[in-house]
């Protein structure tokens, strides 16, 4: 992770040792205070997509551990494209075709 990476999350104490831990820059909000956002700083782009994937995920009534990745993967591709989602795009991101820019680790 770069020197520059700032980590944002509520004010969970967790969160703190873990940036401790790993020499990442912390910043919480502390939304029990009405506090979500400081400066450029907030945490509603995590929330509402824990929240939507959370919705997403109920019709299946859970998933195994062993197949989260997938899930998610599934989920990511329908963020992604939306109603432009199709088998070829489907088959391209799955051989690693794809003209979007994604983190990696290092």
């Amino acid at each position: 992770m770069g020197a520059d990476a700032i980590l944002c999350t509520d004010s969970a104490g967790v969160y703190a040792h873990f940036a401790k831990a790993e020499g990442i820059t912390h910043r919480p909000v502390n939304p029990s205070q009405k506090r979500r956002v400081d400066g450029a700083f907030h945490i509603q782009n995590v929330n509402a997509y824990d929240s939507r994937l959370k919705n997403w995920m109920m019709p299946f009534q859970g998933v195994a551990t062993k197949y989260l990745t997938h899930y998610l993967g599934w989920r990511r591709l329908l963020e992604r494209y939306k109603a432009r989602l199709n088998p070829l795009i489907c088959l391209g991101e799955s051989l690693g075709y794809t003209n979007v820019q994604q983190l990696t680790e290092t």
